[in-house]
């Protein structure tokens, strides 16, 4: 178990998995670029949970834009009510975050770098970024990037039922950016000022909410484990009056055992029909369904669930990092799950020689038809064993002076170390076999 986070950040950027945003200009706050391997990384973790997600008959995609008319985020309540309370120290001219110093149990009467009393009063400071469309920056060309991704979901949901003639209860699930101008930063990738959202909003009968609220609970609670987080690291927070949103009927946070504590990954919201009413009556348009059996007409409530991709890959990459001793050695390597690694299988010709290296490349090109291949030929194959152990690579593929003549490679297991002989031609079925497919 990591206790910090520093070990990560550090393999991270040496393996090519997350970089520090704008670095050559001395970097920009709690913004961050993916590398080859975390871009992968992420490509691969997203496309699991649209297949989990939208593989099924009650749920469909949607890809909505990330400019909005603005009184999507006045019906939402984000332009009045989407801020945090903010405080100046007068001394050191810090400014804090007054909800997010009592999370940390820090005294809030003082400040949290100089520890002076000296303080400004509380003043609201909204976290939306604002920007202006088209060619005039005035009051009417006002707009903001997306603070959640839920609403594009809800402004298109006759779009989405009519289009699609889905019957309640359906589903409507979106991967997209979303933009906080957040105050309080830090803790890696857990939170950001850009970051990317899985959410789902399940349209419902509002007779059915309890139902449909506790299969999504374990729904995602599956889905978590199926990924490789451990059950020990993941707990069921319920959220009480005091700490309910201003739309939600009721909410559960699926929280994961941190480096820095318990935290929230992915919220499972009841949240009523408060969001498809609240663009009926701003918009005048109706926003209610017609059940042609029941001959019934009403708004439907909603149960969302919704996870940040970037805290997804960080709890992710806190389960799989791993240090070990072996033969007096430190060995650090990701356990990560073989249908989420970004290289699946590396292929490493023992030596440089053209006879190794066409073997190789025939196997690597054979290989690459259905996994994610590297083939790796710098370096002692000590240290490329360990090159492919940090960035999680599964399985190494050996071959040497030996494979030319009988036909064989060696395979190595990265989290057992284990290293079997076998036939070249058994390869595609023993990687199909290791779930890797």
């Amino acid at each position: 178990m990591l206790n910090n986070l520093n070990p990560l950040v550090s393999l991270c950027k040496r393996r090519g998995y997350i970089f520090p945003g704008s670095e050559i200009y001395g970097g920009l706050g709690a913004c961050w670029d993916y590398g080859p391997l975390g871009a992968q990384f992420k490509i691969n973790v997203k496309e699991h949970w649209w297949k989990a997600m939208t593989h099924r008959q009650d749920v469909v995609g949607l890809d909505s834009a990330i400019l909005m008319h603005t009184n999507v985020w006045k019906a939402s309540g984000h332009v009045d009510g989407f801020s945090d309370p903010l405080v100046d120290c007068k001394d050191c001219r810090f400014r804090f975050c007054l909800d997010k110093e009592k999370e940390t149990k820090k005294d809030p009467g003082s400040c949290p770098q100089c520890g002076s009393k000296n303080l400004t009063k509380p003043r609201d400071f909204n976290l939306m970024f604002k920007t202006h469309a088209g060619s005039v920056e005035e009051e009417a060309s006002l707009v903001y990037l997306r603070p959640e991704t839920a609403q594009g979901i809800y402004v298109n949901f006759l779009n989405v039922q009519s289009s699609m003639r889905k019957k309640i209860p359906f589903g409507v699930a979106q991967i997209g950016k979303a933009f906080r101008n957040e105050i309080t930063l830090g803790n890696f990738i857990f939170r950001c000022r850009e970051f990317e959202q899985m959410e789902m909003q399940y349209f419902i009968h509002p007779k059915q909410a309890d139902q449909h609220f506790e299969y999504w609970l374990q729904e995602r609670k599956k889905f978590l484990t199926d990924l490789g987080l451990p059950e020990k690291s993941l707990r069921i927070h319920e959220h009480d009056k005091e700490e309910l949103a201003h739309y939600a009927r009721k909410a559960v946070d699926l929280e994961f055992l941190f480096p820095m504590g318990w935290k929230e990954l992915e919220g499972i919201h009841h949240r009523g029909d408060f969001d498809l009413k609240q663009h009926q009556k701003l918009s005048g348009k109706k926003l209610s369904y017609f059940d042609v059996e029941k001959q019934d007409t009403y708004v439907p409530w909603v149960i969302e669930t919704s996870i940040g991709l970037d805290r997804l890959i960080l709890s992710l990459l806190c389960s799989a990092y791993k240090e070990e001793k072996v033969k007096n050695e430190q060995r650090i390597f990701l356990a990560l799950h073989p249908q989420l690694a970004p290289i699946q299988v590396a292929v490493l010709p023992l030596s440089k020689k053209d006879q190794l290296n066409t073997l190789a490349n025939k196997i690597s090109t054979f290989l690459r038809k259905k996994w994610r291949i590297e083939q790796d030929e710098t370096g002692s194959i000590g240290k490329r064993y360990r090159r492919q152990d940090e960035i999680g690579t599964p399985f190494c593929v050996t071959i040497d002076f030996d494979s030319l003549e009988d036909k064989k490679v060696t395979v190595r297991h990265r989290d057992t170390m284990k290293q079997e002989r076998l036939d070249i031609e058994l390869l595609e079925r023993y990687f199909t076999d290791q779930y890797i497919n």
